[in-house]
């Protein structure tokens, strides 16, 4: 049994890793470091470009509960990620040196995969996961647009500043985490005059012409600082700066807005700017971003920068399973299917490695239920949407809690969560226990 994985970031790595762990041997495609998109700085597989962050790690937050999901159904990413996790309150963030180094290990190290170094700019025959990330390049884009039933959609996505800690103005920012729950970030709090100045500079700030698309293609989940200043004067006193949750130990009052720090090392010499993706001129990020207080003399590690995403019209050309539907040996998997964020793009791998490993057995794949956080996710690229665009995971598309006649309704969002997620994980756990007596089951049909 053979397949071939196109892309080596998180969701390409996953389901090289799921298949290959299930007796399917695997060339994983890797472009790297032959040639590299413009985000990309590292040699090593399963690069993170906008963020070291992997959000919530809550039960209660829906990329939490499907982080456990994958944690349970035996995730590499998940698995990397617990080992070069760094401390930022109740969110899993990672070494993201370490964590890619990780990933490159483990997969290189595997008997049955085999990586190679090449752009492909044609899909080849065979069974094939096409998992090139939102960068996919332009030949290859234009193959893909080429098969039946399909249309290619386009966003714009931008990624944050990163500085060094050496350069922090230590008298000006204070640690601490929302809530009191620890402290993980590093927090530069603002007054109202502050504040006034800082939103005002970055509403007229000179930024980085977006040709071809106007400024309603650019995806909410990283919309650039400067575009959510210009939509008010307190729209991100509202976003990224909100203060809630943090006080001023120098005060002991709640400042008025807050920019806050997140590790983005384990040795703790690098943060990233959390929220501020940004299509400023690299000499306007300086200036603008230095007036921030404790930024005043901040050093950039490296600079925001945005970028043309690419993600396909799913709905209609591939099934739940992220397959093909007019061409079943041909799968896709990470960002360019339409899932949106790190954690979601592996998941997907991993349900694509999963379900094309079965199937190479000549097996039905296990069906994640939309009681499932990755079967939700599943389950929304596939269905009928005129206006499909990319979705972080979110309860919304996990079924509902089933509340039983004359059971009364839970009143807090939280516990009505949790509940969610202990039965999501209840259904995975009863997945899992069936994979595994079927593992060791000769294939019926082996392709």
């Amino acid at each position: 049994m053979n397949a071939t994985v196109i892309g080596g970031g998180l969701a390409g790595c996953e389901a090289a890793w799921q298949l290959a762990e299930r007796g399917v041997r695997v060339t994983l495609v890797e472009m790297k470091p032959l040639q590299r998109t413009p985000a990309q700085s590292l040699d090593t597989l399963a690069e993170l470009v906008c963020s070291n962050s992997l959000r919530s790690d809550r039960l209660s937050n829906a990329v939490g509960l499907l982080k456990e999901e994958m944690r349970r159904l035996g995730s590499l990413v998940m698995r990397v990620a617990d080992a070069t996790r760094v401390p930022a309150g109740g969110a899993l963030a990672v070494d993201r040196e370490g964590f890619s180094k990780g990933i490159d290990d483990a997969v290189r190290s595997h008997p049955d995969i085999a990586v190679a170094c090449e752009e492909i700019t044609e899909i080849p025959d065979g069974n094939v996961i096409v998992a090139t990330g939102p960068l996919t390049g332009e030949r290859l884009s234009e193959a893909i647009g080429k098969l039946e039933g399909l249309s290619t959609l386009h966003f714009y996505d931008a990624a944050a500043p990163i500085v060094t800690a050496e350069s922090l103005d230590g008298d000006r920012v204070f640690r601490s985490s929302r809530y009191g729950r620890g402290a993980d970030y590093l927090n530069c709090p603002m007054d109202r005059e502050q504040y006034a100045a800082f939103t005002h500079a970055l509403q007229t700030a000179e930024t980085v012409p977006v040709k071809g698309f106007e400024e309603k293609a650019v995806f909410e989940g990283c919309m650039p600082i400067e575009s959510l200043a210009k939509r008010g004067d307190m729209a991100i006193a509202f976003g990224p700066l909100k203060p809630v949750g943090l006080t001023d130990p120098r005060t002991g009052k709640t400042p008025f807005a807050v920019v806050q720090l997140r590790r983005d090392n384990f040795a703790g010499t690098l943060y990233n700017i959390v929220g501020f993706q940004t299509r400023l001129t690299f000499p306007e990020q300086r200036r603008v971003f230095r007036m921030i207080p404790g930024l005043e003399n901040a050093e950039f590690a490296r600079l925001g920068v945005m970028h043309r995403n690419t993600f396909l019209n799913s709905p209609g050309f591939l099934d739940d399973t992220f397959r093909v539907i007019a061409r079943p040996s041909l799968y896709f998997a990470g960002q360019i299917t339409g899932v949106e964020g790190y954690v979601e793009s592996a998941a997907s791998g991993l349900l694509a490695g999963i379900s094309l490993a079965y199937r190479l057995r000549g097996e039905e794949p296990p069906r994640f239920s939309g009681r499932t956080a990755i079967g939700a996710m599943g389950r929304y690229v596939a269905a009928p949407n005129r206006r499909f665009q990319p979705m972080n995971c979110a309860f919304g598309l996990i079924d509902a809690y089933p509340y039983a006649p004359g059971e009364k309704k839970i009143r807090g969002k939280k516990e009505r969560y949790e509940r969610i997620s202990e039965r999501a994980l209840a259904e995975i756990d009863a997945l899992r226990r069936q994979m595994e007596r079927g593992a060791a089951r000769e294939p019926e049909n082996p392709v």
